[in-house]
C-alpha cells in the first residue's frame, strides 16, 4: 500500500465505501470513486487503484481527552475502580510526579498513539489547580507547536467547582493562563448548594476573556444531579453567545423521562454541544464490590440527536485511574459507542458524531469526504458496518495530505523510566 506515498500524479480510488452522510447523501453507505491529488480529494481523474469496497473515513476529531493524565496506571492504579478511587489516586500522583518532563513525555506518547490511529485534532483537558496550571500549560503550548500539521490541539482547563469558595477570585489567575494560551475555560460541576451562582461567575470569568467553556457534568448515577439543566438555563438567562460543551451527563439515564426530555429541550434551545464518553463511564459507574453493575450511565444520545443537539463521542481517559484501558483510538470509540448506545439501527448519520460533529463543536476544520476536502483519510478493509465493527481494524491505512503515514504505535517501554512510584 506504499503507492499512496510514492505514486506520481493523482490516484483514483475505485470502489470505496463511504458513509453517505459525509458526502451529502441520505444513504447509509455509498460505493463510489475518490480521486486524491495534491493532498486534496477530487471528483475525478487519476491512475486507477482498485479498492475492493474498502471503507474510507475522514481522519477523526477526539474532542474530550486527558493527555496530561494519560498512562500513569503502572505507578498509580485505581485501588478499587471507583470514581472516588480515581480522584484520590490522581491527586496523589499529580502532587508527587507531575513535573514538566513527566507531563511532556506522557502527553507526547498519547499524541503518537492518536496520530497512528488516524486522529487529526484533539481537545485535551488539563488539570489546572495551582500550581499545576503553571507547569502543564507551557508544556501543552510547546507540544501544540511541535505537533502542528499533524494533530491540531486545543486545551481546556480543568478544576472542580467545589475546590474554591469563589470562582471569580480563585480561578482568575488560571483563566489568565488559559487566555494567554488560547485555551478554553473548563470546570467540573458537582451538586454544591450555590452551583447556580458559581456558574454565573464562571461564565463572567470566561466572557471577560472571550473564552469558550467546557464542562464535565453529572458524571454520576444520582438522578437528582441536574447541572446540565442548570448550565443550559444560565447560558440562556445571560445570553451567552460562545460555544458551550458539556461532557458525560450520565444522570440523565436514570431521571424521570419527562424531566430528562424537558432538560434536553432546554439544552437544544441553548445550543449546547454534548460529548458522550461511554468507555470511561462504563468503567466507573455503578461499580460495587463483588456485584454486577446494572446502571451503565450512558447518556441519552438518541434523544439528543432527535432534538438537533450536536452530540459527539470521544476517548476520555487513557490508562489512568479513571479508565485503565484505551489508546486514543477513535475506531475503538466508534465500535464501543455503537455497541453500548445501540447506534446500529435507525439514524444513518452517526459517523458524524466522531468526525464532523466534534469538529463543529470545537471549531476545528470541517470533516468531510466531499471534493475539495483535505485527503486526511482512514482506510479499512471492511466493506460494510458489520465487518468494520467486528474487528479492531488494526491493519488500517492512515493517509495525511494524500500520503500514507507510518502508523506504527509507540512502545510502552518508552515510559518505563517514569513509572516507578515516587
Amino acid at each position: 500500500m506504499n503507492r499512496f506515498g510514492t505514486q506520481d500524479g493523482p490516484l483514483r480510488l475505485r470502489n470505496v465505501t463511504v458513509p453517505g452522510c459525509l458526502i451529502g447523501r441520505a444513504a447509509d453507505l455509498v460505493v463510489t470513486d475518490m480521486t486524491i491529488s495534491n493532498g486534496k480529494i477530487r471528483s475525478r481523474g487519476g491512475t486507477d487503484v482498485e479498492m475492493n469496497r474498502s471503507m474510507v473515513l475522514p481522519c477523526f476529531v477526539d474532542m474530550h481527552t486527558h493527555l496530561d493524565k494519560g498512562h500513569i496506571w503502572p505507578r498509580a492504579a485505581n485501588p478499587d475502580g471507583t470514581f472516588m478511587g480515581a480522584l484520590t489516586t490522581v491527586l496523589e500522583d499529580r502532587e508527587a510526579n507531575w513535573n514538566a518532563e513527566d507531563v511532556w513525555a506522557r502527553m507526547e506518547f498519547g499524541l503518537k498513539c492518536a496520530y497512528a490511529h488516524g486522529t487529526r485534532a484533539i481537545r485535551t483537558h488539563i488539570d489546572s489547580a495551582p500550581p499545576q496550571d503553571e507547569i502543564s500549560w507551557p508544556v501543552f503550548a510547546e507540544l501544540r507547536r511541535k505537533w502542528a500539521g499533524r494533530i491540531e490541539l486545543q486545551a481546556s482547563s480543568l478544576i472542580g467547582c467545589e475546590t474554591f469558595e469563589s470562582i471569580k477570585d480563585g480561578y482568575a489567575t488560571t483563566a489568565d493562563i488559559v487566555e494567554g494560551a488560547g485555551g478554553i475555560l473548563g470546570m467540573v460541576t458537582y451538586p454544591v448548594d450555590d452551583l447556580r451562582q458559581r456558574l454565573i461567575e464562571f461564565f463572567e470569568l470566561a466572557g471577560a476573556r472571550g473564552l469558550e467553556v467546557d464542562f464535565h457534568s453529572d458524571e454520576t448515577l444520582d438522578p437528582s444531579a441536574e447541572s446540565l439543566r442548570m448550565i443550559a438555563e444560565v447560558a440562556l438567562e445571560i445570553g451567552w453567545d460562545k460555544p458551550v460543551t458539556v461532557g458525560h451527563c450520565c444522570s440523565l439515564s436514570l431521571q424521570d423521562e419527562l424531566r430528562a426530555l424537558d432538560t434536553l429541550d432546554i439544552v437544544a434551545k441553548a445550543g449546547l454541544n454534548i460529548v458522550s464518553l461511554p468507555m470511561c463511564n462504563l468503567y466507573l459507574q455503578d461499580r460495587m464490590d463483588a456485584k454486577t453493575p446494572r446502571a451503565r450511565g450512558v447518556t441519552l444520545v438518541h434523544e439528543m440527536a432527535e432534538r438537533g443537539i450536536n452530540v459527539s463521542f470521544a476517548s476520555d481517559n487513557t490508562r489512568d485511574p479513571f479508565y485503565a484501558y484505551g489508546d486514543l483510538d477513535m475506531i475503538e470509540v466508534m465500535r464501543e459507542a455503537t455497541r453500548i448506545g445501540q447506534l446500529d439501527h435507525g439514524r444513518t448519520d452517526w459517523a458524524k458524531a466522531f468526525t464532523s460533529n466534534p469538529a463543529k463543536a470545537c471549531g476545528f476544520p470541517k470533516a468531510s469526504l466531499l471534493p475539495g476536502s483535505p485527503a486526511d483519510l482512514v482506510i479499512c478493509k471492511a466493506r460494510n458496518w458489520t465487518e468494520f465493527f467486528a474487528r479492531p481494524q488494526s491493519d488500517r491505512m492512515v493517509i495525511r495530505g494524500g500520503d500514507l503515514i507510518d502508523a506504527s504505535l509507540p512502545d510502552y517501554a518508552e515510559l518505563d523510566h517514569l513509572m516507578e512510584p515516587a
